[in-house]
């Protein structure tokens, strides 16, 4: 019999988090640290992921553990061994998956954290029974992840999702990608707390209550301070808040056009607004969507897991991988009356007569041969 757990890794620019989660999707222990000098030193950050590593382990007794899954904020390539580029690490063509791989001596699944995030709220939190999901993260910027028929969707090069850089505004405001009129220009919480920060600099009188609760220092100014105002009753918070929905109403619409989901998930710090955001946001959508009031609409809704979505998604896409058998038996009839199919690959049907140590062998064949 294998291991009954895996192990979740979210990896941010300023702390790594985990937990040991059981095939339900329940965290049953979590550890944390920081990563400091993140930028200066690679090997630091996987020094780090290794010990919350072992903490874990040590937390639930050796021999309960199949496998890990990392999910980390950048690039990771098509081989889902590599992480290509992450902006708030150090991490350039880091081959992140062999490299701790060595050291954990356990299968290792490196995806992108948003990718990770989607799979947990299709398989446990607000996708469950669609069998199309796109999920959109509003946090400092915009993220995503795509679940189309069972499988996260990541391209050609492992790249899909970064939504925050479609276009929507032609020669619009600079986004620190380089490019011009970014959808997350407009649609995030660093777009929320500039346009806030704008009406104090300009000491704008309808900005008296957010003046007040920062003491008149603009700096202070939050996205989640902006939201706690809305939800008090501020009038002009409430407005910025709306125009960050109608803002992600837009994006949307148009990924609506391109993947014709049964559901959006709406995720990330900005998500805790409630409807305050999302209200806003089915409106424009409905306003935007091609072919309005001649085709089905997808539900907008919010993600159900919370911080705890990267953690969830990462173990349980590390146990798709070295356990393929358990999401095979997960399959459940879908939304539209189908069937949620995990198609799992002739290699991975081998997996199932390897339990244990043995497993493990079959793994660094598969990743190393």
């Amino acid at each position: 019999m294998s291991a009954a757990y895996t192990i979740g890794i979210d990896i941010g620019g300023t702390k790594v988090a985990g937990g040991v989660v059981d095939v339900d999707g329940v965290i049953l222990a979590k550890a944390r640290a920081d990563t400091p000098h993140r930028s200066t030193s690679p090997e630091v950050v996987e020094n780090t992921i290794v010990g919350v590593v072992e903490d874990l382990i040590a937390q639930v007794g050796p021999g309960q553990v199949s496998a890990v899954g990392i999910g980390a904020a950048g690039f990771v390539g098509a081989d889902r061994a590599t992480v290509v580029f992450a902006p708030h690490l150090s991490w350039r063509q880091e081959p992140l998956r062999d490299a701790l791989f060595d050291r954990i001596g356990l299968p290792i699944t490196v995806d992108n954290d948003a990718n990770a995030s989607s799979w947990a709220e299709w398989r446990f939190g607000a996708g469950r029974g669609e069998s199309h999901l796109v999920m959109v993260n509003l946090g400092t910027g915009i993220g995503g992840g795509i679940v189309l028929g069972g499988r996260v969707e990541r391209g050609r090069f492992g790249i899909a999702g970064e939504f925050g850089h479609m276009q929507v505004v032609p020669d619009g405001l600079r986004c620190e990608c380089g490019n011009r009129g970014c959808w997350e220009q407009y649609s995030s919480g660093n777009a929320l707390v500039r346009e806030a920060r704008t009406l104090l600099l300009a000491n704008s009188p309808v900005a008296d209550d957010l003046r007040a609760r920062v003491g008149g220092d603009p700096a202070l100014l939050t996205g989640p301070l902006v939201t706690e105002a809305a939800q008090a009753g501020d009038r002009t918070a409430i407005e910025l808040l709306a125009d960050v929905g109608r803002w992600l109403g837009v994006g949307i619409a148009n990924l609506a056009a391109a993947f014709d989901p049964g559901v959006f998930v709406i995720g990330g710090g900005v998500s805790a607004a409630g409807e305050l955001l999302l209200g806003p946001a089915r409106e424009t959508y409905r306003r935007q969507l091609t072919g309005r009031g001649y085709r089905p609409e997808a539900k907008i809704v919010a993600a159900q897991l919370g911080n705890d979505a990267g953690v969830i998604g990462a173990a349980d896409l590390a146990r798709a991988e070295a356990q393929p058998e358990v999401l095979a038996e997960a399959s459940a009839p879908s939304a539209d009356g189908g069937t949620r199919e995990v198609v799992t690959s002739a290699e991975s049907a081998e997996a199932t007569s390897h339990p244990g140590a043995r497993r493990v062998k079959w793994w660094r064949r598969r990743h190393t041969d």
